[in-house]
């Protein structure tokens, strides 16, 4: 079985561990090595992906590491987002699956 593991920004350093998940914390400078050094083992079959990080990688990368990778590479969204923001996320998320762009209204 692939196990699944997080990396966070350092203020969630504890969280997931006391789960007893895998987890990495970094600065988002440093994301994109931790997450290419993880996706290097094949006993991983799923990242999550702190968004915080992602300013330390290009969305373009992540969709290339994404394509020569077998695993699945999840964005968690940041804890402190707004509820607008959070449904943009989710926009983005179902655009990023179907392809197209759905206009949400709850």
């Amino acid at each position: 079985m692939k196990r699944i593991v997080f990396i966070t920004a350092p203020d969630a350093e504890y969280g997931f561990r006391l789960a007893g998940v895998v987890q990495y914390t970094g600065r988002p400078e440093d994301a994109e090595g931790t997450l290419k050094e993880i996706m290097t083992d094949p006993a991983t079959g799923l990242v999550i992906l702190d968004e915080r990080l992602m300013k330390g990688i290009a969305e373009e990368r992540l969709r290339e590491i994404e394509k020569v990778w077998q695993g699945i590479v999840l964005i968690l969204p940041a804890p402190e987002k707004a509820g607008a923001l959070v449904e943009d996320y989710v926009a983005r998320l179902i655009r990023r699956a179907i392809g197209y762009h759905v206009r949400l209204q709850l």
